[in-house]
């Protein structure tokens, strides 16, 4: 005996972490995708060479 109150105060838990909504700062988001550049994104510049040309016979 005892389950019920146990569940109940298990989906009392699960509701307010389902609609649980944190505040949002607005502010520092629009700073934070404000000060992002170019070269802070990790660029590939190595898609013009082969990879495979080392592996090859040919001489």
């Amino acid at each position: 005996m005892g389950r019920g109150r146990q569940k109940a105060k298990q989906t009392k838990v699960a509701r307010e972490l389902k609609y649980y909504t944190p505040p949002t700062d607005i502010k520092a988001l629009e700073q934070e995708l404000a000060h992002t550049k170019r070269s802070d994104v990790a660029v590939d510049d190595r898609e013009d060479e082969d990879p495979y040309a080392g592996w090859s016979d040919k001489d």
